[in-house]
Parts: structure tokens; sequence; C-alpha cells
């Protein structure tokens, strides 16, 4: 009897810490849902100023067009976003990070954004989850691209 509740002590424990490891490296579902294929803000060389912007101003900007190469992209961490070129004139920008743990993505390359904490990866045209241990896509990001100029929102 007592080796029998030894044992159930021991598995009660295991469950528990098991459950707090799980959710320890859950996401924090305090996202929006954004950064469906439908939601993904674009942006090409002749878009205009978004509405309650200046023209030629907009947010910070984050790089010149030639800087984003096309079929990859650019992460810029301190801002903590990346941006692709899917196809040439196409600019699309992201989270850059992971929606697995929370990592900052780190490279662009073969046609995905690379998280290099657990290997997730993400498709450069939609954010959509290509490898996993990520389920959800990145969120997508507001830029605004005129004048050879890529600016954040």
């Amino acid at each position: 009897m007592n080796a029998n509740a030894r044992r159930r002590t021991v598995l009660t424990a295991g469950a528990a810490g098991a459950a707090a490891l799980v959710t320890g490296c859950g996401s924090s579902g305090g996202e929006s849902g954004g950064g469906d294929a439908s939601g993904t803000p674009t942006g090409t060389a002749s878009d205009t100023a978004s509405p309650g912007s200046s023209p030629g101003g907009g947010g910070q900007q984050l790089a010149a067009t030639s800087d984003i190469p096309v079929g990859g992209g650019t992460v810029f961490k301190e801002q903590k976003v990346v941006v692709t070129q899917p196809e040439e004139g196409e600019f699309k920008a992201f989270s850059a990070v992971c929606t697995h743990a929370q990592c900052l993505v780190s490279t662009v390359s073969d046609g995905t954004i690379n998280c290099p904490c657990h290997g997730s990866k993400f498709s450069i045209t939609d954010a959509a989850v290509e490898a996993g241990p990520a389920t959800r896509p990145l969120p997508a990001e507001q830029i605004t691209v005129e004048g050879g100029e890529i600016r954040l929102g």
C-alpha cells in the first residue's frame, strides 16, 4: 500500500511537471489572429503613402527596395520585422517573432523565413507555416513602399 501511494505521488508530480513544460513552451496566445493570406499587407514599388501618413513620410524607414532580394527577404531585428520580396516589385512584411516560442527569426533563405530556436520555417509569400513546430503563421505587419523606400507603418 505504501508503495502504491509513493507511485501515485511520483506520477502526479511527473504529470504536473510535464504540464508546466508544455505551458512554458507554448505560445502566449496574446497575438491577434492576423497573418492569414487575405489579411497580409503588401506593397509594390508604385504604392503611395497610406492614409494618415505624410507623403514620402510614413513610418520609420527600414530599407531601400533594392536592399530586399527577389525571392528572399531581410530580417530587421531591432524593429522585430521581416520584409520579403516574393516576386519582383511585391513586398510583404511580417512579425519577426516566431509564433512557437517567441524567438526572433534569423534568416530568409530558399523561400522561407527561418527560426533558429526550434527550426520553424514560414513562407516568404504569406508567412504560412512550412515546417513546425510552429502551428500559426507569422502575423502581418503594415509597410509603405514609395519612391524606392520601404517604411514601417
